[in-house]
């Protein structure tokens, strides 16, 4: 064949005269998009997206079809081109029924690949569990102990009957892998020269840090406190989170060669400027140390401590005197924790105070029923009045009786005063757990919100001084639970190295498609009770300050993950489809409405058949026919109802269909999942 040149995109590139425009882009590695296009069989056009514009033609033409003649100039994305392929993206994913991320991984800050580890645990596999779980989170150990597992209100087994224990199987297979002889060990990039200051090793900033090492640039991180964890480790009591355990995961974070400065208080030890010019760009990444108000009279009297101040102090192993009756003021995790603690510093009676009922407490109810078996006494719908001391010490607390109004603007029954009723109770000392805030001193240079935050761009963590980035509880809308600290590092942290490297800051967002379920969809599903984590008894737990948790055996931590309907697509991660979704950033829903009829089926033996996922391209059935000479497949139906579906009657053909696979290996969008 005779040689001709073309212009694609300005550039001048070699090819075969017949070949077409696409193939000879694809040879010269230029990728048109294209979902329904094979080298191996004859062009069909089907899915729209290897359109191109052609200088000199009216019309759009067909990559894959059309023939390319020398001196041709094309233009894979001028303006044309991208409305008429985003509304050819748009049209069949109006059509696409899948979940492409499991509904767990979606809910999650982090975005964890939890089917993705939860199988490696399945397997035994745990040092590539932790690999996966490492990709989103650096201390998958103490994470696993202490998140409130938002991941888990989502997981598909709800509707058979209970979700995975997906947090505790995560801090499982960190466990194995932490006394395992080969750990997980991850692979630092060449050295790039850059320097990034980390002000707080917590969540936030050891996230951040783990990432930017691994890219190869030189951390060191900041740290007021003795040692690194941040609120993990001064904020969580040891008999949730063991600091030994902690302290591994962060030690292992060393070890990567990041430099940890502690005992360094920024404004005091050394000013923001200062870093600023010695660093390439500094994060700050502060925790809430600050303890909420709770604005009633007595509150400044001695014996009344914050949350935060409370359980850092026992941390620090400074247990303060708080007597035998205790009032812990709050509903949430911290009120908790410091209710629970309390007990194990030898308080005789822990009384808990919360505004609202237990239903609308933030708290994990898992938290409370415990406390509860422990002996703390809830008093709900119940308020702080009046902090009655004498001499400067507390007495008594009085409170207000509540009960629940109208809803308020967040959805919330309002708790309102009941008039004149009231209740006294004899207490030595108070913990309000009522809020947290960050301490500023040393950042006043940095933009603040309304509410005393620093201002941070949302999806890049940018402040209004140049290079320094902000990320976890003391970015925007303030204190927040520690996975979400973790996901903002995760995300600053890519902003970091596109700015160390001077790229644009614009990652765009995730595309996925999600189907839409209920209960009546899980019937069929074999009903297998959830594995709870043993605990040690209540009168175990509550005079000691030792791990609650007993853990999973190897064969219990299996088969809760086996539990796992990997309700995500196999294919997500290397689907065509899904890219070009995200890259050309279409409107997922633009088409919303009537899908085809979406079912599985395993006819095909091997070969697990997602209908809702089909986009009708034919690559299935060409090279059933056209490369394997067997025609198995067909198209059935018309119109709006078309579908495609196996059409074979004898055994033997079965067998062949079960030897070769190759429909399932050309699908462009995971709806042929090879289960061998």
């Amino acid at each position: 064949m005779d040689k001709i040149k073309i212009i694609i995109d300005g550039k001048e590139i070699t090819g075969k005269s017949g070949e077409s425009i696409l193939n000879i882009a694809a040879e010269n590695g230029i990728e048109i998009p294209n979902l329904c296009h094979s080298k191996e069989l004859e062009n069909f056009g089907a899915c729209g997206l290897c359109l191109v514009e052609a200088e000199g033609f009216s019309r759009l033409l067909r990559a894959c079809s059309a023939r390319a003649e020398d001196g041709m100039k094309i233009h894979t994305d001028s303006p044309r081109v991208k409305k008429a392929r985003n509304a050819a993206l748009e049209l069949i994913m109006s059509d696409h029924e899948g979940d492409c991320i499991g509904p767990c991984s979606k809910n999650c800050p982090a975005h964890t690949d939890v089917q993705g580890y939860l199988k490696r645990i399945a397997e035994g596999k745990y040092s590539e569990a932790v690999r996966i779980i490492k990709e989103k989170i650096p201390i998958p150990a103490s994470v696993g102990r202490i998140c409130p597992h938002p991941c888990e209100t989502e997981c598909r087994r709800r509707f058979a009957e209970e979700p995975l224990s997906i947090a505790y199987l995560k801090a499982f297979a960190a466990d194995m892998d932490l006394k395992s002889e080969n750990p997980f060990k991850e692979e630092l990039l060449e050295e790039t020269g850059k320097s990034i200051a980390i002000i707080g090793g917590g969540p936030a900033g050891l996230s951040a840090a783990y990432r930017l090492r691994l890219i190869g640039h030189s951390v060191t991180i900041f740290d007021a406190m003795p040692e690194m964890g941040g609120m993990l480790r001064y904020g969580i009591p040891e008999y949730r989170l063991p600091k030994a355990v902690l302290k591994k995961e962060t030690d292992a974070i060393k070890n990567l060669g990041v430099s940890f400065k502690n005992n360094v208080k920024i404004g005091k030890d050394i000013a923001l400027k200062e870093l600023q010019k010695k660093f390439d760009a500094v994060l700050v990444a502060l925790g809430a140390w600050q303890d909420g108000k709770i604005y009633c009279k007595g509150e400044n009297l001695c014996d009344v401590f914050g949350g935060t101040e409370f359980l850092r102090g026992v941390n620090c192993g400074k247990n303060p005197d708080i007597g035998k009756k205790v009032a812990v003021i709050g509903g949430g995790n911290t009120a908790m924790d410091a209710c629970r603690t309390a007990l194990r510093c030898g308080a005789e009676k822990v009384y808990v105070i919360y505004r609202r009922t237990r239903e609308e407490a933030p708290a994990a109810d898992a938290e409370i029923t415990e406390a509860i078996e422990e002996g703390i006494e809830f008093k709900f719908l119940a308020a702080p009045e009046e902090i009655i001391g004498t001499n400067g010490k507390v007495k008594s607390i009085k409170l207000q009786i509540m009960e629940l109004a109208e809803a308020d603007s967040s959805g919330r029954r309002k708790p309102v005063p009941v008039e004149g009723k009231f209740e006294s109770i004899e207490v030595d000392s108070v913990i309000k757990a009522v809020g947290q805030k960050c301490d500023l001193a040393g950042f006043e240079e940095l933009e603040l919100t309304e509410k005393g935050t620093v201002a941070a761009k949302a999806k890049t963590g940018e402040t209004n001084l140049k290079g320094v980035f902000a990320a976890g509880d003391i970015t925007n809308k303030g204190p927040s639970i520690a996975i979400e600290a973790i996901a903002e590092g995760n995300t600053v942290a890519k902003t970091i190295n596109a700015y160390l490297c001077g790229v644009p800051f614009d990652f765009g967002e995730d595309a996925y498609s999600e189907r839409k379920v209920s209960a009546k969809d899980y019937e069929h599903i074999s009903k297998i009770p959830r594995i709870k984590m043993p605990l040690k008894t209540a009168e175990e737990r509550k005079n000691t300050f030792d791990e609650v948790i007993c853990g999973f055996t190897e064969e219990r931590a299996k088969a809760e993950a086996k539990r796992c309907l990997e309700c995500g697509c196999h294919d997500y991660t290397d689907c065509k489809l899904i890219r070009y979704a995200r890259e050309n950033r279409i409107d997922m829903r633009k088409f919303e409405g009537v899908k085809h009829n979406s079912f599985t089926e395993r006819k095909l033996l091997l070969i697990e058949r997602d209908q809702g996922k089909c986009m009708l391209c034919g690559l299935c059935v060409r090279v059933c026919e056209e490369k394997i000479g067997k025609g198995l497949l067909g198209f059935r139906g018309r119109g709006f109802k078309t579908a495609i579906l196996p059409e074979f009657e004898h055994g033997e053909e079965i067998a062949d269909c079960a030897n070769c696979l190759e429909c399932a290996k050309i699908c462009p969008t995971g709806a042929l999942k090879i289960i061998k």
